[in-house]
Formats: structure tokens, C-alpha cells, sequence
């Protein structure tokens, strides 16, 4: 009986010891095939393990110009549900497009004039005009820049413009959008030849109702899944919250399904802006705004511009005291999403412009812009609301961030590392998006499934790589080669010191 005993302890210490390869040669089997699409390093979706002090953390961009002011007297202080866009077939030469909501509530909360939506141009996404565009009436005149004023002879709320990639959509219906109206309130679609005329879908009906739609509503065609996405806020037993519906027309919706955030705290959000990114189309990515309402502390009695804010409050106690920022999210299936707790955008120091309710309201999407710092290579453009409810005017700032730059693997000085699930790609060469300090450096290791370093791609055959740059194809002493390896399960494996990693991707040979 003893030696039996003593057969089944060791029996028993083989099996865990050895569990571990057994999961990772199991884990072998639930190969990612990654192609040759741009991976960011927004989630743990390529990622099975991390050493050292290597995290993941988010990058917030940058305070930059004034892009447009909202003083006109069809507009005011309530510029707001901004949609920029880069349209490459508009005249010629292309042009970067803004339409967003224009009205004014002076303190008393009344609103002074109907709400409008506005329309602005750029030719680099810095400096913006106001076409006269020759549409709508306003105080005897068209001489403004007003694209539209009503849904079924009622002020529309907003209008969410984006261009349709669907590859069976009607010619002449190239542009497309939503927007809430008010008789009867409901979600519009709208269709345009050139995104300034516009037609309504479904006889002038609303193409989805049932909820308030008192926020940014949007909806684009999703590659992905070959279907139409609308997302839109309702309350989820009081708090404010974002629905997700599907459609194959435009006009005929799915039942809306709430969103999930596995491992986020319960807050409420206002705008969600979510959208493919462009560079990654297959990585859904979002700037909510999230709202908060701490009610009349001390503290919000220190915010900025006091006698305003005690002003708007007489309409509404959350008109003064509520606070809104930027987040930053991301989905692969576009219901559930990686949020990330801390802010994107933060209102920042202390000035009128930055701590109302309705500030840093995140445009609807990033586009790429030129740099206009020195000789800086192009850049993510980001535009953000400010100066809400605050005086006579509002405005749009922008912001920027480096491509892909929404978030990195990064390691301290002391170092850190990580390790890829098994993945295929298709490509001849490792291209990653990475910055160092002048100290600091990144090696690459390719392994087999099992995590075995591969001849001629081992750590040791990796050169040091440091710098900054946004596409830089890493090298090992037989070069930058990795064809040979293509449809092969294998595992990446970096190292790092006092670097980020903010994307990779395998690209095919020219």
C-alpha cells in the first residue's frame, strides 16, 4: 500500500508539473490567423503572457490649434455632435468634411434661435471654412453655412454623416445619414449625391424609435460583417448608456442590445462615436463621453466661470454641476468592448473652456492629417468641444496623436517582455510601430507554436532595434525576411526597454 501511495504521488506531481506544455501545446491549437491586417496594441487580443514590468497603457493626445469658433448668430454656445470625415472625391482635389449641431442657450437655459446643422470645409484639416451654401433661410438670408434646418417641419437634433462603402449601394446615394427628429421623435436616414442635398429614407418616417435619441446617434456600414451598424443611448434603469442595432437597408433595424465592458465600472455615457478605424478596419474604436455629476460640492463650486454655472443651474441643478471627458474604448465584434478606466481626454487645467457639461465631447472620427510641427511625419487629428454653455460661443479644438498611437505595450528602464498566442500571418516582413528613448530598445524572437525560438530568428539574432517611427521592418542577421515562415503557427516574442509598442503588422513583399 505504501509504494502504491508513493506511485500515485508521483503520478500525480508529473502531471502538474508538466501541465503547463501541455496547456501551451493544447493552446497550439487556437491559432490566431492574423494575415497581413495591422494588429494595435489596444487589447490582449495577440497577447497569451507578460514578464517584467511590460503593461499595457494608454497615450492621450495632444492639446493643439483652435479649429473652427461657432459665432455665428445661427450658431452659439451650443456647437456640438461634431462628425469630421476625409472625403477624397470631393471637388478633385478632396476635402476634409464637418457637420455638427449650431444653437444657443443663453444662462436662463432658453434656447434663443432653432437648432441648426452646420457644414464646414478644410483642405488640411487645420484651418476650416464656412461655405456659403445657400440652403436654409436664417433672419431673411442664405448667405450661411446652414445644411440643414428640419425633419418633417421640426428643428432636427442632429446628423451624423459618414460615407457608404456597402459595395451594392445606389449610385447617387454615396452619402449617407441619421439623425433625430422630433415629429414624431425617432432615428431619420438620410441619402445624398453629395453630402449638402438630402433625402429622407422610409416616406420621411422615422427608421427606428422607441428611445430618446437625445445624443450624437450614428451609423456606418460595417465591412466586417457586411451589415449597417447604429449605435445610439437610452437609460439602463436610470443611467445613460449605448445600444448597438444592425441593418441590411438602412431602414429596417434589429431589436438594440446594450453594450457590454467586461472589467468597467459602472459610469454613465453620453456620446459614443465608435467607428472602424481606417487603418485596422477590423478594430471598432470609440471615444464615449462620460458623464458625471458629483452634485454642488465644494469642489464644483471652485470649477471655473461660478456665476454661469450657478446660472444654468436655476434651468437644471445638472446644468451647473455635472462634468463631462473623453474616453477611449475598442471592440472586435462591435457589443463587447475593451474600456479602458481612465480617461482619454482630460478637461485639463482649470479654465472656462474645458470643465462644462457638454466639454470635450469627442468629434465623430479621427482622420490622418499632415503634421504641421517641423518635419514630423502625418498624424491622427482628433477635435474635441469646448466652451459649452458658457458664454456667447463655442468652439472646436484639435488634437493629435502619432498613427495608430491610442495605446502601447510599454517597459520601464528595468525592462519587460511579452509573448504572442500562436497566430499565422501572411507577409515578408515584420513592420512595427515603436518609440524608445535614446537608452532604451526592442528585440524581437520568432518561436515555434510551442514556444521554441526558431533558427536564424532567435533573441540573439535580433539587432537592437531603438528610435521612433511609425513603419520600421525589424531585422535579424539573415535580414528582414520572414516569408519562409507564413501559414506557420508560430509565437512572437518581444523584449523590451524603456519602449512602446504600438502596432505590428506582417506586410506582404512589393
Amino acid at each position: 500500500m505504501k509504494w502504491r501511495a508513493i506511485v500515485v504521488v508521483f503520478t500525480i506531481l508529473i502531471i502538474a508539473l508538466c501541465s503547463p506544455c501541455l496547456a501551451q501545446s493544447s493552446g497550439a491549437g487556437d491559432v490566431l490567423d492574423i494575415g497581413s491586417r495591422r494588429e494595435l496594441m489596444v487589447d490582449d487580443y495577440l497577447i497569451d503572457s507578460m514578464q517584467g514590468a511590460a503593461t499595457l497603457r494608454l497615450h492621450h493626445p495632444v492639446r493643439r490649434e483652435i479649429a473652427v469658433v461657432h459665432n455665428e448668430p445661427w450658431e452659439g454656445n451650443g456647437g456640438g455632435y461634431h462628425t469630421v470625415l476625409y472625403d477624397p472625391d470631393y471637388k478633385e482635389t478632396g476635402r476634409y468634411r464637418m457637420y455638427y449641431h449650431a444653437w444657443h442657450i443663453p444662462s436662463d437655459g432658453r434656447q434663443n434661435h432653432p437648432l441648426y446643422i452646420g457644414y464646414c470645409e478644410s483642405k488640411e484639416g487645420i484651418h476650416w471654412e464656412k461655405p456659403n451654401l445657400g440652403l436654409v433661410e436664417f433672419n431673411g438670408s442664405k448667405a450661411n453655412n446652414i445644411v440643414m434646418a428640419t425633419i418633417n417641419g421640426k428643428a432636427c437634433h442632429d446628423l451624423s454623416v459618414f460615407k457608404d462603402t456597402n459595395p451594392n449601394a445606389e449610385k447617387g446615394t454615396e452619402y449617407k445619414a441619421v439623425g433625430r427628429g422630433q415629429n414624431p421623435v425617432g432615428l431619420y436616414a438620410f441619402k445624398s449625391p453629395d453630402g449638402i442635398h438630402w433625402t429622407a429614407y422610409n416616406d420621411s418616417k422615422p427608421v427606428m424609435a422607441g428611445h430618446p435619441f437625445d445624443t450624437q446617434n450614428l451609423a456606418f456600414w460595417d465591412p466586417n460583417i457586411g451589415k449597417y451598424r447604429a449605435y445610439i443611448r437610452d437609460f439602463d434603469k436610470g443611467r445613460r448608456d449605448i445600444m448597438m442595432a444592425t441593418s441590411d437597408d438602412l431602414v429596417h433595424w434589429t431589436k438594440r442590445v446594450w453594450l457590454k465592458y467586461p472589467g468597467a465600472p459602472d459610469e454613465q455615457l453620453y456620446t459614443n462615436q465608435i467607428k472602424p478605424y481606417y487603418r485596422a478596419p477590423h478594430l471598432l474604436i470609440g471615444f464615449p463621453a462620460r458623464y458625471v455629476d458629483r452634485g454642488w460640492i465644494d469642489a464644483t463650486r471652485g470649477l471655473p466661470s461660478l456665476q454661469l454655472r450657478e446660472q444654468r443651474a436655476k434651468t437644471h441643478p445638472r446644468y451647473g454641476s455635472a462634468v463631462t471627458d473623453g474616453l477611449f474604448m475598442t471592440s472586435r465584434d462591435g457589443l463587447t468592448f475593451r474600456r479602458w478606466n481612465e480617461a482619454f481626454l482630460r478637461p485639463g487645467l482649470r479654465t472656462k473652456h474645458n470643465w462644462a457639461y457638454g466639454d470635450n465631447y469627442i468629434a465623430w472620427h479621427v482622420v490622418e492629417t499632415a503634421s504641421p510641427q517641423d518635419d514630423s511625419p502625418r498624424e491622427l487629428s482628433l477635435y474635441a468641444v469646448e466652451s459649452y454653455f458658457t458664454g456667447k460661443f463655442s468652439r472646436l479644438r484639435r488634437y493629435s496623436l502619432r498613427l495608430d498611437g491610442f495605446a502601447s505595450v510599454f517597459a520601464p528602464r528595468d525592462g519587460g517582455e511579452f509573448v504572442t498566442k500562436p497566430l499565422t500571418f501572411s507577409g515578408n516582413t515584420l513592420n512595427i510601430n515603436f518609440a524608445t528613448s535614446a537608452a532604451g530598445s526592442i528585440r524581437v524572437e520568432i518561436q515555434d507554436a510551442a514556444g521554441k525560438p526558431i533558427d536564424g530568428y532567435a533573441l540573439v539574432d535580433c539587432e537592437e532595434i531603438f528610435g521612433d517611427a511609425i513603419d520600421y521592418a525589424v531585422r535579424w542577421k539573415k535580414g528582414t525576411g520572414v516569408g519562409s515562415l507564413a501559414g506557420k503557427p508560430v509565437r512572437l516574442r518581444f523584449v523590451l526597454r524603456e519602449a512602446d509598442l504600438y502596432a505590428l503588422q506582417f506586410v506582404p513583399a512589393p
